[in-house]
């Protein structure tokens, strides 16, 4: 009876081993067309600088909206204002294009705090004479 046991439970280690070590090196999941509230955190952050971007160069406010609405958040301006802010209270590990570039985006869509104010773009300064 305890050889049956042990062979059991040796049976079951090895066929585990083997569906895992497939599993992962030989058949991985792949996610092909996956939505984009299925992103991860950090990579939802990534592409809301990309739309950031994609308007500091078309100036698109609805289809920047637009683009972010598939990341799944109820609000889009407070979504945009709180991963703005987020960049900038972890400003170590953010880059400061990036920042300006939601500063941007979060101030067109209606938020402009006192933290990102000192990450506002240049204006231009009138000469004399002009």
């Amino acid at each position: 009876m305890a050889r049956i046991f042990i062979l059991i439970v040796a049976g079951a280690a090895i066929g585990v081993g083997i569906g895992l070590v497939v599993g992962w090196d030989f058949a991985p999941v792949q996610y092909v067309n996956s939505h984009l509230s299925d992103l991860d955190p950090r990579y939802k952050d990534d592409y809301t600088v990309m739309v950031a971007a994609a308007y500091q160069v078309d100036g698109d406010l609805n289809e920047a909206i637009r683009r972010l609405q598939g990341l799944g958040a109820s609000n889009i301006p407070v979504y945009v204002r709180d991963v703005t802010e987020r960049y900038i209270s972890e400003s170590g590990s953010g880059n400061e294009n990036d920042i300006r570039t939601l500063v941007v985006l979060s101030r067109a869509l209606g938020y402009y705090t006192p933290p990102m104010q000192s990450f506002t773009l240049p204006t231009a300064v009138p000469t004399p004479g002009s």
